[in-house]
């Protein structure tokens, strides 16, 4: 993700931190551990000592005296492995607890960015804590089927409302399941508070807890970053970021397709975004009010005609759930 060179910093600074609030802790649990057994202390000093003499034997060629040494470091770690078991401890007890797993809160891994670098950058570049905030609430863990009939049937599918819903979810976590061995994209469509977008907050959270970028935007927000890349002529870093990163997330979300105010830029610009996704496999969850023959109408039997031979149509039917929500 392009970054300028103060974000770049920024985030360098943010790992930097958690590096050292990682040593701090490593370090205090060693206190309270040696503090209760010493014995552990002399352990891990002999272990270090014996480490240094063996990495010298083997720099000088003496390769005879390695087996010796790597007999006595073992006899040491199985003698700490036994006390701390003793003492209730586990093995790992002084590593610290890494916010990110993989790359040890380094921000790297084999000397590439990290995922969870991946999405700080993107995270800089909008501002995305209000999704964040969001999929606290709306997730796979507080979805609930309950607002959804189980006697309104959909003439052209003849599936109730409720049966609809169950296989917009199957679909969605078949999505989840397969997103990183198979291009898939999914578009939501159906009246006002069916659960579009609840929808595409759950698949959000399950791909940014598995290490995803992933970059949700209004239909107008999407179309305002267009518009600012295009037209002016003070085009920041953020915004030229911003842009790249459209194209290159691994999850776009663009909700609420249609209330903006649809021209010709905009519907060549949505054309481009779905095209240029297409055709580098990224994924893309649409959502919009919109009916099918409208949304032709609208962006194009050519952009229509990319999203219906590419995207997973999922339409999704019942009675507004905002109103139900209020009525009860």
């Amino acid at each position: 993700m392009p970054l300028s060179n103060s974000q770049y910093d920024e985030i360098l600074r943010e790992y930097h931190a958690k590096q050292i609030r990682n040593q701090r802790l490593a370090e205090s649990r060693k206190k309270e551990v040696y503090k209760k057994n010493p014995r552990l202390k002399e352990i891990d000093d002999a272990v270090s000592t014996c480490s240094v003499i063996q990495a010298r034997k083997l720099l000088n060629g003496h390769r005879e005296a390695l087996n010796s040494l790597h007999e006595e470091i073992n006899g040491y770690r199985e003698e700490r492995l036994l006390i701390l078991k003793e003492m209730g401890y586990t093995e790992d007890y002084f590593i610290p607890d890494y916010d990110c797993s993989d790359c040890k809160d380094s921000g790297f891994v084999k000397g590439q960015r990290c995922h969870c670098f991946k999405q700080r950058a993107i995270d800089l570049v909008y501002t995305q804590s209000n999704i964040k905030s969001i999929l606290k609430e709306e997730n796979f863990q507080t979805f609930s089927y309950k607002y959804y009939s189980k006697i309104e049937i959909n003439p052209a599918t003849g599936l109730t409302s409720l049966e609809t819903m169950k296989k917009a979810v199957a679909e969605c976590r078949r999505f989840i399941e397969e997103f990183d061995n198979k291009f898939l994209n999914l578009f939501l469509y159906g009246d006002t508070g069916v659960g579009k977008t609840f929808l595409s907050n759950c698949v959000a959270k399950e791909l940014l807890d598995t290490g995803h970028s992933v970059i949700y935007f209004t239909a107008f927000q999407l179309f305002d970053i267009f518009e600012k890349n295009t037209f002016r002529n003070d085009r920041d870093s953020d915004i030229i970021a911003a842009h790249q990163n459209i194209f290159d997330c691994d999850l776009l979300i663009i909700d609420d397709l249609g209330t903006e105010m649809p021209n010709s830029f905009t519907i060549s610009q949505l054309f481009l975004c779905i095209n240029e996704r297409i055709l580098r496999k990224k994924s893309t969850i649409i959502s919009t009010n919109l009916p099918i023959k409208q949304m032709a109408q609208i962006y194009s039997e050519r952009t229509f005609s990319r999203i219906s031979s590419n995207y997973i149509m999922l339409k999704l039917f019942g009675d507004d759930i905002r109103i139900q929500k209020k009525i009860r």
